[in-house]
């Protein structure tokens, strides 16, 4: 990556950079496969099991220091350089938000019902793709199902 970025001479014109989350990563010096500490904009604990979808704020990452959090190699990239990809923002605000539902209300109901090709898999893992989401967000009739926290959300 670091030779990619020298044919390319981005320290030359410091581009700002928008790409998929383990790019970013990678350019982040951050390391690679199923980490401890692979978010690069906070200390999510990725082993806490018990944590996720129930804890709400995880500290802020200060900083990308080599060998601590999962830091393997110097960033190649400042962190303000990094745009964040809008689509994979939209998919996992949607898995976060469909996960925290409870399956026993209304709502998770008529998401099955919406949706009849998912299969209990990919619901239960919550597989959406980009027209499903936007159909979700624009169904009034959904919206009103919400309750709570879940609709506040």
């Amino acid at each position: 990556m670091k030779i990619l970025m020298e044919a390319i001479n981005y320290d030359k014109f410091k581009w700002q950079i928008c790409g998929d989350l383990k790019l970013i990563a990678l350019l982040l010096g951050l390391q690679q496969g199923f980490t401890k500490y692979s978010c690069f904009i906070c200390e999510w604990d990725s082993r806490a099991r018990s944590l996720h979808y129930s804890r709400k704020d995880w500290p802020a990452r200060k900083s990308l220091e080599q060998a601590i959090m999962n830091v393997e190699n110097q960033p190649l990239v400042e962190r303000s350089k990094i745009l964040l990809p809008s689509m994979h923002l939209k998919l996992k605000v949607i898995k976060n938000f469909v996960k925290a539902m409870n399956q026993e209300e209304a709502a998770f109901t008529y998401l099955q019902e919406t949706f009849p090709r998912l299969s209990e898999a990919k619901l239960k893992e919550v597989v959406f793709i980009g027209p499903q989401i936007r159909d979700l967000i624009k169904d009034e009739y959904f919206d009103r199902l919400l309750e709570g926290n879940v609709k506040a959300a």
